[in-house]
């Protein structure tokens, strides 16, 4: 028998309560595996294997219904116990009730009894309590510690000691023949209880006696009614200034301006409509009026009208106007309405308008909406600066350049665009048109370039003809002298005519790049659009009975010789006859949609399939 096993069960097992056993011989550790014969088992004496008839039989005929080892006995409560002690799973845990209890008070005219209040405190991990009272300053009694901490029972002489479960709230607890009450207690201990399932009563009202009564009166300064008038009587006595009675007002109206826009109609014979704002300061119930300047008015620049001051209604004029007995009255918000009009020292001014706040303020304080009224509006002045003519140099946004800035910058370009559409470079074949015959059979390249938008053009030459080839034109942006705005990608389109300078061209044929870049890019090239043609195709089948007429009509006018197959002429012709004004990109993305054996032919059955009509 170990020594360890003769303590009390109730010792926790902890350093210094745990006491090593001098009488022991065997100090191995035990081991569950070992190697026995060279073979790795598992040490089975704890296993208690009960005899089976059934489970032999069943192995004899080679069918084991459930090859198990029996139960493992349980193991015991180790160094990690399953079931935690008190002292662990409560570590910490403090459950705090307020209370009080109820003493008599002997030789004493103001009161026979005294509630004193305590702070009943209850350990979860070994069921101990103490009580602290409050420090209350002035009562006459020593406070602090009342219990110490320990166990306390139910009743003297017994073991019967209090428990978490016999404390609730609205009842009494009896601590060494002293009864206390349970008033109320905190939030973790309310929690607690119910997550224990027991929950708490609602918490009752700390009773009151008279000596605390006492004490607030005590406490209580209550200034006699003259004081304040003998304060200020000391103060001027000494020296002192007068009381500022205003103080209040300014502190509660500090920084808040009611602000109105008012006019000034000047019937002199050089006057005009003057445009003000007035300014009323809440502070102090002063005003100040400014004037509202405007550019070039002739006015000299005088930016008050009058100075922060109260505006009396009727001002008294006198030569000493600190010397006048008589009392004048003063604007006040009441008075400031839109629609009314202020005289303001023989000016008579109309209230038009005024701010947010002001607005906010007298619907939130006075109760009046203000509603701004309208007026005649005067007809601007404009100022028309002409923009000098274009010099020549550089680009025109040089030129402007100089015109809004004594120091130019340099014009900001299309980063974006130059960096996305750099790489894509439209070509078109080109002649001229001129009023001179031998002209209008010049051939040129013309390249746009989408990055910048600009545009430069080649000339073609051809043996024995009498012109040179080369450049003709070096890379610029160039104006639609029909819209004045540059030239964009969205103007080349196959037939139309683009002039630079003086030189008109017409284009009529484009590189293969340039006609797939226009298909994808239908919503630019709407004309490049196989799906827009065709939708417009059909928009001219209104002029006839129903939709299969229209298609034996074009087929006939477009196919005379029925073949199957039209060139690039046939198809203009007919549609001309017909009366179908397509342009030239539209008949030639028309022609080349439908050119199934690349001969340039365009096949009748397949336009008629597209159209819309049935399948032969």
């Amino acid at each position: 028998m170990s020594l360890n096993s003769q303590f009390p069960k109730q010792v926790p097992f902890l350093p210094g309560h745990v006491f090593s056993d001098p009488f022991k011989e065997n100090h191995h550790k035990t081991q569950q595996f070992a190697h026995i014969n060279g073979t790795v088992q598992e040490k089975t004496n704890f296993i208690h294997e009960e005899f089976d008839p059934n489970l032999m039989d069943s192995m004899k005929f080679n069918a084991p219904p459930n090859l198990t080892y029996g139960s493992r006995q349980p193991p015991e409560n180790d160094y990690i116990p399953r079931i935690q002690p008190p002292w662990l799973k409560y570590d910490r845990a403090v459950l705090r009730f307020y209370g009080y209890f109820q003493e008599s008070v002997v030789e004493n005219p103001n009161e026979n009894f005294r509630i004193r209040r305590v702070i009943i405190y209850y350990y979860l991990s070994d069921g101990t309590i103490h009580v602290t009272e409050p420090r209350v300053p002035n009562a006459g009694i020593p406070q602090g510690l009342f219990i110490k901490r320990q166990k306390i029972t139910k009743k003297l002489g017994k073991q019967d000691f209090y428990k978490w479960e016999d404390f609730q709230l609205c009842t009494n607890v009896n601590f060494y023949e002293r009864v206390f009450r349970v008033q109320d207690c905190d939030t973790y201990t309310r929690e607690f209880y119910e997550y224990m399932g027991k929950p708490l009563n609602l918490p009752e009202h700390m009773p009151r006696d008279n000596f605390e009564s006492i004490r607030e009166t005590k406490d209580l300064k209550i200034n006699p009614p003259d004081t304040k008038e003998y304060k200020e009587y000391f103060e001027v006595k000494l020296g002192g200034g007068h009381p500022n009675g205003g103080l209040n007002k300014y502190l509660q109206n500090d920084r808040k301006v009611l602000s109105f826009d008012i006019i000034w109609d000047d019937a002199s014979i050089e006057g005009q409509l003057n445009y003000y704002t007035l300014n009323y300061y809440l502070a102090d119930d002063t005003c100040e009026v400014k004037e509202v300047r405007k550019q070039n008015s002739g006015k000299d620049p005088y930016p008050l009208m009058l100075r922060r001051q109260k505006i009396p209604k009727a001002p008294i004029l006198t030569h000493y106007p600190g010397m006048t007995l008589k009392k004048e009255e003063f604007y006040s918000p009441q008075d400031l309405i839109c629609g009314n009009t202020v005289k303001i020292y023989g000016r008579e001014c109309f209230i038009y308008g005024c701010d947010d706040f002001t607005k906010e303020y007298y619907l939130n304080v006075l109760g009046i909406q203000q509603k701004p009224a309208t007026l005649k509006q005067e007809r601007g002045k404009k100022f028309y600066q002409p923009v000098p003519p274009y010099n020549g140099y550089g680009y025109e946004e040089d030129s402007l350049g100089s015109v809004y800035s004594l120091q130019p910058k340099p014009p900001k370009k299309d980063v974006r665009k130059n960096f996305t559409q750099d790489q894509f470079i439209l070509r078109f074949e080109a002649r001229q048109i001129s009023e001179v015959r031998e002209e209008n059979s010049r051939r040129f390249i013309i390249s746009f370039y989408c990055g910048d938008d600009t545009v430069q053009v080649y000339q073609t030459s051809e043996r024995n003809s009498g012109i040179w080839g080369g450049k003709f034109q070096e890379r610029s942006r160039q104006k639609n002298p029909l819209t004045n705005d540059y030239y964009t990608e969205k103007d080349f389109q196959l037939g139309g005519i683009v002039q630079f300078n003086v030189y008109k061209f017409q284009l009529m044929r484009a590189d293969e790049f340039t006609i797939n870049y226009m298909r994808q890019k239908p919503d630019v090239f709407k004309e490049a659009d196989i799906s827009q043609i065709i939708a417009k195709l059909r928009l001219f089948a209104d002029g006839y009975p129903n939709f299969d007429t229209f298609l034996l009509d074009l087929m006939k006018k477009l196919d005379k010789s029925l073949k199957g197959y039209i060139d690039f002429e046939e198809l203009s012709q007919g549609l001309l006859e017909l009366g179908f004004n397509l342009t030239l990109q539209e008949q030639y993305f028309l022609m080349r949609e439908f050119d199934r054996n690349g001969e340039w032919k365009l096949c009748m059955q397949s336009l008629w399939e597209s159209l819309g009509g049935k399948r032969a």
